[in-house]
């Protein structure tokens, strides 16, 4: 967050062409005094102009996409990646199903339009829309092999309805795809159109071409044919014709989202948001609505992609004239604009002022003209290095958040041995023995589990900073056996105009009590103050039980250690202040911090693990030292328990190998990327014992990451090593692993050692 909050916030509901000028724009000249926020139903913004080219085997599949996360980390905006259900428009609010409303200042509505299904009947799951166009490609590629599975030998008969430009250029390239998938499998292709042309809007002479090229390809063309309906083998049209189809891709013309008919804002015929000329709501409201969600009064202009492009400068102007309280520039829209369709053999045909054109040099012009346009959107520098003199490899220090911006282990624990604390009868598990939190009983009552947790934001979304630190904060209680009962909130909120400091807090506590809820505990109250930078922490009161708690000092030989959840959270956080890392890189890493550890912490009386903790800021490796310490010095001081007859206590052996990294990470750490805290968690090679070979691979740098809402650390009995790993997999999705062992340690033995 920013060291003040702006006055003003604008949000982006939906990020298509126009609404991503909007973000570009942002990044380059923020206006002053205001925020940014990108609400988007995926991480990921997809090309539609690229799709062809992608199925035709020309560019990547990456090529086509718009990484949010890394350009909105770029632009300093936040990313909403959710699903916003309504609108209060008297209080400028933004609804969603599973998180707070989300106020604004100024609103623009890019959520495109969806393929019309009007007056069709759908029975069976042989239709694929084309959109969301983000996740078409998987789910294609699933349904294609299926398809190669139970078609067995016979050509798969695919329909493409809908004969516009971008029905007809899947048509042309699609074939490519299935040829990449399954080598020369026979695929019968049918075009079906309500019109009795392809690719409308072009002149007569390009859609010859292109009925000439689909028929030496040999598509059949069913003009001009509705699908009236739409079974698990077959398509029926409106003449009663019925056409076989293991495959129907829909592609047809452009439809409202539902999500229109919830904004209460005023709206066309077809579903459409009704704007004026500035591309403002005809609701007088200080909302847009772009590219195809809008419909300007008085315009007939076809819902195409190079409408919404040429809309964002306008846009761009208008949300800079509202912030300042000037008047809106109107928007023209383009006579016309050149046409050119993917053939998907290298070629293309083009259409421009009644000129039909082809060839490869086409094909050149499209891929020139698409790939300056992407090249806009794929440059995820942060704004500030822009025209600066330093490399964009070489950016300047920034010290990180989360639980990597904890103060060293080793000066804590110099601090915590000046302090002269005097011994308290209250207290059953204190500094005397230090562990993930510490258990108090007052005078007759029964025991408390008591701990505090609280970091500076790592991410530019309070409410799920809320719910992230929750979660981190309580883990120290699971981790002790605990039963979280109530919270206190300690939040810094940055200086501001009050209503952004109200929403800011709102957001940051609603996303904590959300979490509270779920554990069966409550907010209770807390502390606010002033500062520089958004933080927020929880001092945590749990029920400890009458059970002895599952302390770290009670290690044993022959234990196991399982690692519920994968490392890498500190470096893919740094990586995100730098706007490096990658969209499916950030969803994995929310999953794991958004994952509880209460579901873990329920096994530990039911499989006998006596010892456990959190890995969270020290890493793996200086959260084991401590485990192993703390088991020793117990040892130590119990006579009556020897380990062996040789040995002097216990130590740990580390599966590197096995040591699960989130993804994105082991790319990470072998590029030299790291959490600023990663050199002071080093302190535990001291006593860490690894070849130069283990040294230079990323699970080894992965010890000394700087965990935010990390997994718990079980010391398991070897034969339930397999019951835990199984309850685990059912519980979650988040890979666990076994890391280590415990064996005794000799006087020649390090306290760690990498195997």
């Amino acid at each position: 967050m920013k060291t003040e909050l702006p006055r003003s916030e604008v949000v982006l509901l939906g990020v298509g062409h126009t609404n991503a000028h909007v973000l570009r724009m942002w990044r380059m000249d923020p206006p002053r005094d205001a925020h940014l926020t990108c609400v988007s139903n995926y991480p990921v913004v997809t090309y539609s102009g690229m799709l062809p080219g992608v199925l035709a085997g020309q560019y990547p599949q990456e090529r086509m996409e718009i990484d949010l996360v890394r350009l909105c980390a770029a632009s300093g905006a936040r990313l909403i990646v959710g699903e916003a259900t309504g609108l209060d428009p008297s209080r400028r609010r933004l609804l969603f199903a599973d998180r707070p409303p989300l106020a604004f200042d100024v609103l623009s509505v890019g959520i495109g339009s969806i393929p019309t299904r009007e007056g069709v009947e759908l029975d069976g799951d042989a239709v694929l829309p084309i959109k969301p166009m983000q996740t078409f490609l998987t789910r294609l590629e699933r349904r294609l092999r299926e398809l190669h599975e139970r078609c067995g030998d016979r050509p798969l008969r695919i329909a493409i309805v809908g004969g516009g430009a971008g029905g007809v250029e899947i048509t042309f390239c699609l074939p490519s795809r299935v040829r990449k998938l399954f080598g020369e499998r026979p695929v019968e292709m049918t075009l079906i159109n309500a019109h009795g042309d392809v690719a409308g809007g072009v002149r007569r002479r390009t859609q010859d071409r292109v009925r000439e090229k689909l028929a030496r390809r040999g598509v059949r063309l069913m003009l001009p044919r509705r699908v009236v309906r739409v079974t698990q083998d077959e398509i029926v049209l409106d003449n009663g014709e019925r056409i076989g189809a293991d495959l129907v891709l829909w592609s047809t013309s452009a439809a409202a989202p539902p999500l229109l008919a919830s904004l209460n804002l005023p709206r066309d015929d077809e579903g459409f948001l009704l704007t004026g000329a500035t591309l403002q709501t005809t609701a007088g409201l200080p909302i847009f609505a772009v590219g195809d969600t809008g419909t300007i009064a008085g315009r007939e202009l076809p819902k195409a992609g190079v409408y919404a492009v040429r809309q964002g400068p306008v846009l761009w102007e208008n949300i800079r004239r509202m912030l300042a309280g000037r008047p809106l520039a109107p928007y023209e829209p383009q006579r016309g604009f050149m046409k050119l369709l993917n053939t998907g053999d290298g070629r293309a045909l083009g259409d421009w002022k009644g000129i039909t054109f082809e060839g490869r040099w086409t094909w050149s012009l499209k891929d020139r003209i698409d790939g300056r346009f992407m090249d806009k959107y794929q440059d995820y520098r942060p704004s500030e290095m822009n025209g600066a003199a330093a490399p964009p490899d070489n950016p300047p220090a920034m010290r990180c958040v989360g639980c990597g911006g904890k103060v060293g282990g080793t000066v804590l624990a110099r601090v915590l041995k000046r302090l002269e604390i005097p011994p308290s009868e209250h207290v059953l598990l204190g500094l005397d023995q230090p562990d993930d939190a510490a258990i108090v009983r007052s005078p007759g009552g029964r025991p408390m589990t008591v701990t505090t947790d609280f970091f500076a934001a790592p991410l530019d979304d309070p409410y799920l900073v809320g719910r992230i630190a929750a979660l981190n904060a309580a883990s120290d209680a699971f981790a002790l056996g605990a039963q979280p009962l109530a919270a206190l909130a300690m939040a810094t909120v940055p200086p501001g105009d009050a209503r952004r400091q109200e929403e800011v807090l709102f957001e940051l506590l609603a996303g904590g009590l959300e979490e509270f809820r779920r554990m069966g505990a409550t907010l209770v109250g807390g502390h606010t103050i002033e500062g520089p930078q958004l933080t927020i922490g929880y001092t945590i009161l749990a029920d400890s039980g009458e059970r002895p708690p599952r302390a770290k000092a009670n290690l044993r030989v022959g234990d196991q250690l399982i690692l519920t959840k994968p490392l890498g959270t500190g470096v893919l956080l740094a990586a995100h202040m730098r706007a490096e890392c990658r969209a499916p890189w950030m969803e994995m890493l929310l999953a794991s911090m958004l994952h509880s550890n209460a579901p873990a912490a329920s096994l530990l009386e039911e499989f006998d693990i006596a010892a456990v903790t959190d890995i969270t800021g020290f890493g793996l490796a200086g959260h084991l030292r401590e485990m192993l310490d703390a088991t020793n010095r117990r040892s130590a001081a119990d006579s009556s328990e020897a380990v062996s007859p040789n040995a002097c206590g216990f130590a740990a052996e580390l599966y590197l190998n096995s040591i699960p990294l989130l993804p994105g990470a082991a790319e990470l750490l072998s590029a030299g990327v790291e959490s600023t805290l990663a050199p002071a968690n080093r302190d535990a090679e001291a006593e860490l014992v690894a070849s130069i070979q283990q040294r230079r691979t990323p699970q080894y740098a992965a010890l000394f990451d700087p965990q935010t809402s990390g997994g718990l650390l079980l010391a398991v009995p070897e034969k339930h090593v397999d019951s835990v790993l199984a309850q685990l997999e059912q519980q979650s999705s988040i890979p666990a692993a076994v890391v280590g062992g415990i064996l005794p340690r000799t006087p020649t033995h390090p306290l760690m050692r990498a195997e």
